[in-house]
């Protein structure tokens, strides 16, 4: 699977509701996972993002739902960012692994 960043950032809706349930974290992971991906890490974070999270999905198009699917709640502003292991990037570099895409 390949693996993804997700930055969101907390809508004044999504305030409130993270404020009067805080387990919705939870229930957002559990539904990233019946969307075909898995949340492998996640941060709370000061600065420009509320969060920072670590999703594994099977493809772009898997991710693309999922962001899509959570933004269009009016609850969070997402950005994803597709993530490559700094070893596998390192053999792309030196040429021993093609460059797909």
């Amino acid at each position: 699977m390949a693996a993804y960043i997700m930055l969101s950032t907390l809508t004044d809706e999504g305030r409130k509701t993270l404020m009067e349930r805080p387990e919705r974290l939870q229930a957002v992971n559990k539904e990233v996972e019946s969307m075909g991906a898995r949340v492998t890490a996640q941060y709370a974070v000061l600065g420009g993002y509320d969060f920072v999270n670590v999703i594994e999905a099977p493809s772009n198009e898997v991710m693309a739902r999922i962001s899509m699917e959570l933004g269009s709640r009016g609850t969070i502003k997402v950005t994803t960012l597709p993530a490559q292991p700094i070893d596998a990037f390192v053999e792309m570099l030196q040429g021993s692994t093609p460059p797909t895409g």
